[in-house]
């Protein structure tokens, strides 16, 4: 995050590129919660979680089990 520092005289921040008006932030993106799986559950479908060793789905970021993410297929 920018954060002014005036004592040193030097602004940072974020600025329009056109008009160099300054910009305040006023909100942030968080990540959704995880869904359940639109997959059929087949051999072709599932991996195992590297944390726990259970089977999930392949759309899933999350495992349903443990709860923590998993890495990019």
């Amino acid at each position: 995050m920018a954060l002014d520092n005036p004592q040193d005289g030097y602004q940072q921040g974020y600025y329009d590129r056109v008009t160099g008006e300054r910009l305040e932030v006023v909100s942030k993106l968080v990540p959704l919660a995880s869904s359940p799986s639109n997959l059929p559950r087949t051999p072709e479908t599932v991996r195992l979680c590297p944390h726990c060793q259970e089977l999930v789905e392949l759309d899933l970021s999350d495992c349903p089990y443990c709860h923590r993410r998993m890495p990019p297929t």
